[in-house]
């Protein structure tokens, strides 16, 4: 027997198939293939109040919540190499379908899909309990259309030990595939709110004690003038044209990354990154932690 048909073998003999005892799932048009893939389009997981968590990263972290994975699909190949995935969603009591490769294909949204794939329910949250008089970090897109920036904005608050992140209402789905592969999982960790007017989330953070500082490129202070060490709201805006007037009067301050070197400018990622680091870094300072 060649290696390629003994892995299909074992993993055919290791899980069984289709929900732990049926067939693989070969049909792009079956009933559940298509209900599956409509999740792709903000409409059908608006209506569904679900959507698609893709890879054994993000698979991973929202088995670790309670209810929220609904079913999972997974290659042959994937049921081998993820076999500790595949048993936790077991034990939790979630459906397994083994998918054909084209399957796969018809549901994931990346060039070369990794094999497993969640469909999940909606995990955000009302702001009122997102931002609380306990936060002390919190980061808001206002704005910001593009879903992996805004997936990375995610993870790198996760990374840095913000309290919540909020998604106003002009900003990106959170739920948007390509969002949730760029948050790496961290979607997962932290409270997230989503489609909220700007006015009232800053209303709401001043409201909880923060200090709302909006990152924009014609800030009079810089990064370094700040005090960081209490409770701070950072407002990031839109990728190419940054925060509007009545957003930026809405804020206490507005702070600008200072360019040392002769880069025009930092992108919104990495600038949010500077700035979450910056509050984390002088919080945890202030606190004896550092």
């Amino acid at each position: 027997m060649r290696p390629a048909a003994i892995t299909l073998w074992a993993a055919s003999h290791f899980l069984g198939g289709q929900g732990m005892g049926g067939s693989e799932l070969t049909n792009i048009k079956s009933p559940r293939v298509k209900a599956a893939r409509r999740l792709t389009k903000r409409a059908f997981r608006d209506r569904d109040r679900s959507f698609l968590a893709e890879g054994p990263q993000a698979v991973r972290e929202a088995l670790a919540l309670d209810g929220v994975v609904v079913e999972l699909f997974a290659t042959a190949e994937a049921q081998l190499r993820h076999a500790d995935i595949v048993t936790a969603a077991t034990a939790a009591g979630v459906p397994v379908f083994r998918a054909s490769g084209e399957v796969m294909a018809e549901l994931a949204q990346t060039v070369t899909p990794q094999g497993l794939l969640a469909v999940c329910r909606f995990v955000h949250v009302p702001l009122e309990t997102s931002v609380t008089a306990g936060s002390r970090l919190v980061a808001v897109l206002a704005h910001v259309r593009d879903p992996g920036n805004a997936g990375t904005v995610l993870r790198t608050a996760d990374a840095a030990g913000a309290d919540s992140v909020v998604f106003t209402d002009a900003s990106v789905d959170p739920y948007n595939g390509k969002c949730v592969r760029a948050s790496a999982g961290s979607l997962f960790h932290l409270p997230v709110s989503m489609g909220v007017p700007v006015a009232r989330v800053v209303e709401r953070l001043k409201a909880s004690g923060l200090r709302v500082l909006a990152a924009d490129g014609a800030g009079k202070q810089t990064l370094d003038d700040v005090d960081l060490s209490g409770p701070t709201a950072w407002v990031f805006g839109n990728e190419a044209w940054g925060l509007p007037e009545e957003i930026l009067a809405l804020a206490d301050e507005v702070v600008r990354v200072p360019i040392y070197g002769r880069a025009e400018s930092l992108n919104l990622a990495t600038a949010a990154a500077v700035c979450l680091y910056a509050s984390a870094r002088s919080q945890r300072i202030g606190s004896g932690a550092g």
